[in-house]
């Protein structure tokens, strides 16, 4: 669930929230996500959580107490998945007491860890939702192709060209890889 990056990217580009491009500062990537009191600190990352499963659960009409729970936790997994990779930037509250257990200093290890996340998550997905038709199968699993290759980029590839084009490239990039979900899940139920 990407809510909370999705927020600090808008929150990077109205100039909020504040990182910098430091090649090598991690082996997984060159981000001091240094300032992020509003999207990664817990409380801020709680209360956006809410707020995003609160608006889903009005949006959707149905099963709204379970919708909200559900999509407010799934938001929230975020932080917490955060927290083992980020190196401490991850503030408690405001911009203090910030923690994480660095795993990106370590690419052999949290690279890996995060494939077997996406590959387990598509298959606890793909058994619980089977696709009606064989397009459907081969669409979720090109799919988790096309997020490998992206980790793969992100972990391997050169540092982003500066703070502004990076918060672009990846808002923009949420935006495409939630469509293409969108219609992968459409495809599965044809």
């Amino acid at each position: 669930m990407q809510w909370l990056d999705v927020d600090w990217s808008v929150l990077v580009l109205l100039g909020i929230e504040n990182f910098r491009i430091v090649p090598g500062f991690t082996q997984a990537n060159a981000l001091d996500l240094y300032y992020m009191p509003y999207t990664h600190s817990l409380a801020g990352a709680a209360a956006l959580s809410v707020l995003f499963g609160a608006a889903v659960a009005v949006a959707y009409g149905q099963r709204r107490v379970a919708t909200f729970g559900i999509v407010s936790a799934a938001a929230f997994s975020h932080w917490l998945l955060d927290l083992v990779v980020h190196v401490p930037d991850l503030p408690l509250y405001d911009d203090a007491d910030k923690v994480g257990l660095g795993l990106w200093r370590h690419v052999a290890l949290s690279f890996p860890l995060e494939l077997v996340v996406l590959i387990a998550g598509a298959w606890i997905y793909a058994r619980a939702a089977p696709a009606a038709t064989t397009l459907g199968r081969v669409a979720l699993w090109a799919f988790v192709a096309l997020m490998a290759a992206l980790q793969v980029y992100v972990n391997f590839g050169p540092p982003p060209p500066s703070e502004y084009m990076m918060a672009i490239m990846a808002l923009a990039l949420y935006v495409l890889l939630a469509a293409i979900a969108a219609w992968v899940e459409r495809v599965r139920r044809i």
